[in-house]
């Protein structure tokens, strides 16, 4: 699910109602049904204790959670709109049409031409022999005998020769796994000219795996991946995290790798969740202590699996996870990474900046509890990033060449942040705001 947000007051009148026992009731003025999620707005719903303590909260998108997601942390008290068929996956859901292929069209085309000869053929015949007496009797004995003309017989050779085309594709040793899901339409392949696809889920299956690294300087493969792991665990062993690293002077290899892997496993929106041996699911929530976050990352006793709305991020942080850089902990207001030497890093979330089909692009700040810098993180496509970032002469040709081997690219930088930068931001958005 996305990261959405429970309402100003949801978490004390969830305690007051386990508290008290209490039941809720309400009135939700809402807007009809509708297929299309732009625009909607949810009005103030009134909700009534049992003790008649009366409390009116205002719910938007953000507050809502929709149907098949799943919640990686802590608990919600809902209330529950759209249902049955006013759910938008069924309004979605139109009337399955028949499917024709080509050649079908092909022989019923050629069918109705054969007829119309057999109708022309009959009346020529009956021109010839005379209108004279029971012609009508004639007519149709020329029309038995020039309706062999039309092959019948056709149709259920096609129809046959479909259904073998079709087992043999599902039983092809070179198409392993492949599921024939329409028999009427198997020689429409052979048709195929042109296979286009924007690399989304359709081919993917939305399993996403990251393929390489490019630092402007050294590109990193799915077979360098070992020896970029080994370098941030070195970077890690020998690095004081109680200084911070604020030269101007070009950086070394080492810094660029750490800030890269970094910067992937900070600019998300993932949560971890712990599943012990037992199948039994521990609480993601906020970080109470670095021993308590340590038991939970025993590989002994718990697995961690991620959770996010987008598979591209999921994919993203299993990489840092697998490099040695993992995501340990996350709530609304912090997160929690485990280096390479085994140490916790903490950091606050200052400020997550969502991505939208508009900007295309996702951002965070952060704050580095353990250096107090102050970072922000910024991750988009191409088109959109190139005119933001720092100009660089590679960015552009390393993109087209990882598009031209069919990689989808996505383009993420970073920026420090002084005290007074992210306090005149902080009272301009107010501004905004307010």
């Amino acid at each position: 699910m996305k990261p959405n947000t429970g309402c100003l007051e949801n978490g004390g009148l969830m305690s007051f109602a386990k508290s008290k026992q209490s039941s809720l009731a309400g009135t939700s003025p809402t807007q009809p049904p509708s297929v299309f999620l732009e625009g909607m707005s949810f009005a103030k719903i009134g909700l009534i204790l049992a003790d008649s303590l009366n409390s009116d909260e205002s719910l938007d998108l953000e507050n809502t959670l929709w149907t098949n997601c799943v919640i990686a942390s802590g608990q919600a008290l809902g209330v529950v709109i759209y249902t049955g068929p006013e759910t938008r996956s069924v309004m979605n859901n139109s009337a399955p049409r028949s499917k024709v292929g080509l050649l079908d069209i092909e022989v019923n085309t050629i069918t109705k031409l054969l007829f119309v000869a057999v109708m022309a053929l009959a009346l020529i015949m009956m021109a010839l022999k005379g209108f004279g007496g029971p012609w009508y009797r004639y007519l149709f004995r020329f029309i038995l005998l020039f309706s062999y003309i039309i092959p019948i017989s056709l149709r259920v050779n096609l129809e046959l020769g479909k259904s073998f085309y079709s087992w043999a594709i599902g039983k092809d040793p070179n198409m392993t796994g492949t599921a024939v899901r329409c028999t009427t339409i198997p020689e429409e392949l052979g048709r195929i000219s042109y296979l286009l696809s924007d690399k989304t889920g359709t081919l993917t299956q939305n399993s996403m795996v990251l393929k390489r690294l490019h630092l402007g300087t050294v590109s990193y493969a799915a077979d360098s991946f070992e020896e970029l792991s080994s370098t941030l665990k070195s970077t890690y062993l020998g690095s004081d995290t109680s200084t911070s690293n604020k030269t101007k002077f070009r950086r070394s290899e080492n810094t660029r790798i750490r800030d890269a892997v970094q910067a992937l496993a900070l600019c998300h929106n993932v949560t971890p969740v712990y599943e012990s041996n037992e199948n039994s699911e521990t609480d993601s929530g906020s970080i109470a202590s670095e021993a308590e976050a340590d038991q939970h990352l025993q590989a002994d006793k718990q697995v961690v699996s991620y959770q996010a709305s987008s598979p591209d991020e999921v994919a993203l942080v299993q990489w840092t996870h697998e490099v040695g850089l993992a995501l340990s902990r996350r709530d609304l207001s912090s997160m929690q990474l485990r280096g390479p030497d085994g140490r916790l890093y903490n950091y606050n979330i200052l400020q997550i900046f969502p991505f939208t089909s508009e900007t295309k692009r996702m951002g965070v700040i952060m704050k580095d509890l353990q250096t107090g810098e102050i970072v922000f993180y910024l991750k988009g496509a191409d088109v959109v990033m190139s005119p933001i970032v720092q100009y660089t002469d590679w960015l552009d040709e390393e993109v087209g060449n990882m598009a031209r081997d069919g990689l989808r690219t996505l383009v993420v930088a970073r920026k420090l942040l002084t005290e007074e930068q992210y306090v005149d931001f902080e009272v301009s958005e107010c501004k905004g705001i307010f």
